[in-house]
């Protein structure tokens, strides 16, 4: 028998190059084509090992598993455990939905074939083990279920979020940052002195532009003691843009949140653009979003321009 590897790989890869990108589009997460493509290669090459005898091993659960596991932090990044779990949770019930189609397909167009000791032989040469036992059907149909309801709850929840989304640009000076930000109804944080409205942003966005210090205390909540480090530290070109805004905590008396002054903040939602002046950036030093969708929230006001 010849076994062509060049093409084993090459349908293998163009498969699981577009199960990832379904995946990616149920995730609504943006697919970088070289990252999907190297995740793809990493699965294409896992089949073409395993027919070698020295890599049969290769063939158990765990080894799959991780192979699974490299493919989607290749093409997705890991972006935190929430987010990793989620993407591999919506890449098998693909793989599984794919693979159920085509078996399906495949029993479908058959027109002939025997059945020998519970086994469903077809003229293809493809077999079908038909004696499965009930608990173990019962049991693993559940399971297939409950997955796919979990996914599809998420899919829903990350489509109404997706309604909130806007693509935001900061600009300061000779500096601009872009992210993703969420429309948050719920931030009511003004500047109590100006009445100007704080947009939320995650720290790291402006990491290279702060000092280490001031991170750490941003990042530590504990933005009161910056004040001793002001004019002690490095020169900062935006140090006349700081302002220190008084907010409560959850749970928690009354903290400080460093902000800066922008030149301006572009904020970008549908056929909407918005272009605001008056506005303050607040930096948090944790993550907004637990699996990466969004990296500001933005004041409401804003949006009315």
């Amino acid at each position: 028998m010849i076994v062509y590897l060049d093409l084993i790989f090459l349908m293998n890869f163009l498969i699981d190059g577009a199960i990832l990108l379904t995946t990616a589009w149920v995730r609504k997460k943006k697919a970088r084509l070289w990252r999907i493509a190297a995740a793809a290669a990493i699965g294409a090459l896992y089949v073409v090992l395993i027919l070698f005898p020295p890599f049969g091993w290769f063939y158990t659960f765990v080894v799959k598993y991780i192979f699974s596991i490299l493919m989607i932090m290749t093409a997705f990044g890991f972006g935190g455990l929430q987010n990793t779990l989620a993407n591999i949770a919506v890449f098998y019930v693909i793989n599984f939905a794919v693979a159920g189609g085509i078996i399906g397909t495949h029993y479908l167009l058959q027109t002939s074939g025997d059945v020998m000791n519970g086994i469903w032989f077809t003229r293809s040469g493809i077999r079908f083990d038909l004696n499965t036992s009930l608990w173990f059907i019962a049991v693993m149909g559940t399971a297939a279920a409950a997955l796919y309801l979990s996914v599809f709850r998420s899919a829903k929840r990350k489509e109404r979020q997706g309604e909130y989304l806007a693509e935001v640009t900061i600009r300061i000076d000779q500096f601009e940052s872009h992210c993703t930000g969420l429309i948050d109804t719920g931030n009511g944080l003004y500047d109590p002195l100006t009445r100007t409205p704080v947009m939320i942003v995650e720290a790291n966005l402006l990491e290279h532009k702060l000092p280490e210090s001031w991170l750490r205390c941003i990042r530590s909540s504990e933005v009161e003691h910056m004040v001793s480090l002001i004019g002690h530290e490095a020169h900062f070109d935006w140090q006349d843009r700081l302002r220190l805004v008084p907010y409560r905590g959850i749970n928690r008396g009354t903290q400080f949140m460093l902000a800066i002054k922008p030149d301006q903040v572009v904020i970008a939602h549908k056929e909407q653009k918005v272009e605001a002046n008056k506005v303050l950036i607040g930096m948090d030093g944790g993550k907004l979003s637990a699996d990466g969708t969004y990296q500001a929230l933005i004041h409401p006001v804003l949006m009315q321009g």
